[in-house]
């Protein structure tokens, strides 16, 4: 193992209300999804038999925004996986090594801060989201995107100092 250079997620995770959100590259990296979350029944349980804590995780994991997208990248099988891993590791006697994982699952599908970051989403209201279910194509929404002058007008200037 290379003792040195980048991993896939060293650094500093990207940050929604940067100054330099203008550029080129970040108009379309950023996806809004709307805080109502996903509508409709939660896809069909890909693993053997659920517990009833499993179903009712499931269920509820569904219905969060970070779920449209989810369905959206195929994640069905890595949400399964999670929900039985968070499941394990909410019992006293849980492993270290699974509570680990599914701290690690937390973040990559979105569910941590970190994780939300790092996928580069946003909750937002529906008014502001660029998710919209007539939308296949995944570059198809565009986050609202405000200048730094625009930002900067929200202080208004004070010319008398007296």
């Amino acid at each position: 193992m290379p003792r040195g250079g980048a991993r896939v997620v060293s650094g500093p995770a990207p940050d929604p209300n940067a100054l330099r959100r203008n550029r080129k590259d970040d108009r379309s990296s950023w996806t809004m999804l709307p805080a109502e979350g996903r509508p409709g029944p939660p896809p069909a349980w890909p693993l053997s038999e659920p517990s009833a804590r499993e179903q009712d995780m499931w269920s509820e994991l569904w219905e969060k925004p970070q779920a449209l997208m989810w369905e959206q990248l195929g994640q069905v099988l890595e949400v399964a996986l999670f929900t039985r891993t968070l499941i394990e590791a909410e019992q006293v006697d849980a492993k270290v090594d699974v509570r680990k994982l599914a701290r690690q699952y937390l973040d990559s599908l979105g569910l941590s801060v970190q994780g939300m970051l790092r996928n580069r989403w946003k909750i937002v209201a529906v008014a502001e989201s660029n998710m919209r279910p007539e939308d296949e194509d995944e570059n198809a929404f565009v986050p609202p995107r405000r200048s730094a002058r625009d930002r900067m007008k929200v202080v208004p200037f004070r010319g008398d100092r007296g």
